[in-house]
């Protein structure tokens, strides 16, 4: 995998986290109204546990998120239903938004909490000042506001990890990556299986009519190498059989018989 892709992942990764704990300050506050309420045989209304449900099911989410990107991020089917669940989730955290909307109000004065309604500076029947459960109520409204936008981002991460993971696979393995899931060779990389540029590695070329004697054997020892069409920058002098080599101004060649 290329920096790209760690990149990526890292990314995938660290949103799944904050998803995490994201939900966990949710339920974690909403465990404790239910637990006072409980302890205190006080009434819970429906709306406490829904809010209660869907924070456990986006911790558990956020959890098991996290261990598929570290393990399965990319893979086709698994991408696409994180997205889904994605989508779902961010419905979940604007239905907490909703039902915890009364938390942007002041908490101060006569305040209405998950706790029952009463002035800020008393004590509920469950034992925790109205005040304090209003502040509650507000870090959960604010937190589920930040939910939203972190599952609308994991969306993208997850489309992005499955696009890079079907180029990775279309370019490996292969020999230009040693037979691993590697991404495809940089355009500045040069394959080191192509001939030497120098011409080190190209074949000779045939010797041309200058480089003959009258015999046929090559007036020079050395060989003259055509390397992708250059020519070698010595020049042969002319050969001793005639002025181009071959004797060819002679009366064999004239018409002179």
């Amino acid at each position: 995998m290329g920096i790209g892709g760690v990149i990526l992942r890292f990314c995938a990764l660290a949103i799944r986290v904050l998803q995490f704990l994201d939900a966990a300050v949710i339920l974690g506050i909403f465990s404790y109204y239910l637990a006072i309420l409980a302890q205190h045989n006080l009434h819970i209304a429906t709306w406490i546990k829904a809010v209660e449900g869907l924070a456990g099911a986006a911790t558990l989410y956020g959890l098991l998120g996290t261990i598929f990107v570290c393990c399965l991020g990319g893979v086709g089917f698994f991408a696409f239903l994180g997205v889904v669940l994605d989508v779902c989730f961010t419905g979940a955290m604007i239905a907490i938004a909703v039902l915890t909307r009364k938390g942007v109000n002041k908490c101060s004065g006569t305040v209405n909490t998950p706790l029952g309604t009463g002035n800020a500076s008393d004590d509920s029947k469950a034992g925790l000042s109205y005040g304090m459960a209003c502040r509650l109520e507000k870090v959960t409204f604010a937190v589920a506001i930040i939910g939203v936008f972190l599952f609308l981002i994991s969306i993208v991460f997850q489309i992005a990890l499955a696009r890079h993971h079907k180029r990775e696979k279309r370019f490996g393995p292969s020999p230009t990556n040693g037979y691993t899931w590697g991404s495809r060779r940089n355009f500045w990389s040069r394959k080191k299986n192509n001939p030497d540029v120098n011409g080190a590695d190209t074949l000779p070329g045939h010797p041309t009519p200058a480089d003959v004697e009258m015999d046929g054997e090559v007036k020079d020892e050395k060989r003259w190498y055509s390397s992708f069409g250059r020519k070698n920058k010595t020049t042969p002098t002319t050969a001793t059989g005639g002025a181009n080599g071959y004797g060819y101004g002679n009366s064999a060649y004239t018409g002179n018989y």
